[in-house]
């Protein structure tokens, strides 16, 4: 498609492919932290991150040409990250488990003023379903409204509203208890 349009208006193939090509490096430049943000976050794993990060990257090469702005890219990228997420998750849900124990510590996005209360809310986000727990995080860790979400997940933005109450509010409730139990 890129040469028979640049045929077309009189620019040289390589010239096209090499701009597309810088393009789409300086794309990867200024989104890849923000895509793996998101896998790592809902995934908890530095290497399958990354590589879905990859994955995400190379779904956005072959559709290169149907992106139509950088709002259009940003959306896109968020779309089919979270997506993929979704996917892997199911994936290794087929897979063995691994305890609590045994999970690699996850990148920090909350105040480390109380280690251990800290600690105990990742475990906690890590164990609400898969829907809930990414609306949580591209709320809280990438500050996306309501509206951005359900854009982004196809889904109602009373959807989200509902996702972000009973998830707080389940959170709320075993942070509470754990400090009844005397655990935090």
């Amino acid at each position: 498609m890129i040469g028979s349009l640049a045929q077309e208006v009189g620019i040289p193939q390589a010239v096209a492919e090499a701009d597309r090509s810088r393009a789409f490096e300086a794309a990867v430049r200024e989104h890849q932290s923000m895509v793996f943000s998101v896998a790592y976050h809902f995934l908890q794993d530095h290497a399958v991150a990354e590589e879905l990060a990859q994955e995400v990257f190379l779904e956005l090469y072959k559709h290169w040409d149907e992106i139509e702005s950088r709002e259009h890219r940003i959306h896109w990228l968020r779309k089919v990250a979270s997506r993929r997420c979704i996917d892997q998750s199911r994936r290794r849900k087929l897979r063995n488990h691994v305890s609590l124990e045994e999970a690699p510590e996850p990148f920090t996005w909350m105040p480390a003023a109380d280690p251990v209360l800290k600690r105990y809310i990742e475990q906690l986000l890590g164990k609400l379903a898969e829907t809930p727990r990414l609306v949580v995080i591209m709320r809280y860790q990438e500050g996306l409204e309501p509206a951005e979400i359900a854009d982004v997940l196809d889904m109602p933005v009373a959807t989200v509203k509902s996702h972000l109450q009973r998830s707080l509010a389940l959170l709320r409730r075993k942070l509470s208890f754990a400090k009844r139990e005397g655990d935090l």
